[in-house]
């Protein structure tokens, strides 16, 4: 081998191992999420922005009350006639687990206007008291909302009424509160518990 061959091929092999050990450092910067089989969870968790709501009893309830442990979310209101109940008795039962009791569950009402302190303590008490109702108004819901990719919207209906359209997911928050993973419907019990028990045992 002629010497210039044996200096390009000593280049070529110097260029492939730089590219291995940067490819090696991005994975280990930025691990693989873990594969879920009913949710998605985030690349790199994502910090939620500073809020302030307050819970059922009245006591202030932000950024500081989710870490220390994992969390579990849904935004709702007590008016709701499917949905909202149909997700609260599925976090209540998934709390009932011995793997996912120590998993704290929120519920954020959307209708501020309706679901006051009382309301909203009436609420959570029928799915058993075992999760944190959180109000606050506009003002306090609305970034963490957009924080999180949830929507609401006012829907007017006969007679003066109205309803609130909002989206449905579940969203997984670390113990360091950041948002980790969300779900989405329609939710299966047992791969829901799978996933939540998969994300618990990585958090430590």
């Amino acid at each position: 081998m002629s010497r210039k061959r044996f200096v390009l091929l000593i280049g070529l092999m110097a260029l492939a191992a730089a590219l291995a050990g940067y490819m090696v450092s991005r994975q280990l910067a930025h691990p693989a999420p873990l594969p879920l089989v009913s949710g998605t969870a985030l690349p790199q968790p994502r910090a939620l922005i500073p809020f302030a709501l307050t819970d059922q009893q009245g006591h202030p309830f932000g950024n500081a009350q989710l870490t220390g442990h994992n969390n579990l979310l849904f935004f709702g209101f007590t008016h709701c006639p499917d949905i909202c109940p149909t997700t609260l008795a599925l976090m209540a039962q998934l709390h009932h687990m011995p793997a996912l009791a120590s998993l704290q569950m929120i519920f954020v009402t959307v209708d501020p206007a309706r679901d006051d302190a009382a309301a909203m303590r009436a609420y959570v008490d029928a799915f058993g008291g075992n999760m944190a109702g959180l109000r606050g108004d506009d003002a306090a819901i609305d970034p963490l909302l957009k924080n999180l990719g949830a929507v609401r919207a006012i829907q007017k209906l006969p007679g003066g009424d109205y309803s609130v359209d909002h989206s449905a997911t579940l969203y997984f928050i670390d113990a360091q509160g950041a948002l980790a993973a969300v779900f989405t419907p329609p939710f299966d019990y047992s791969r829901l518990a799978a996933d939540l028990t998969t994300l618990l045992a990585s958090s430590g």
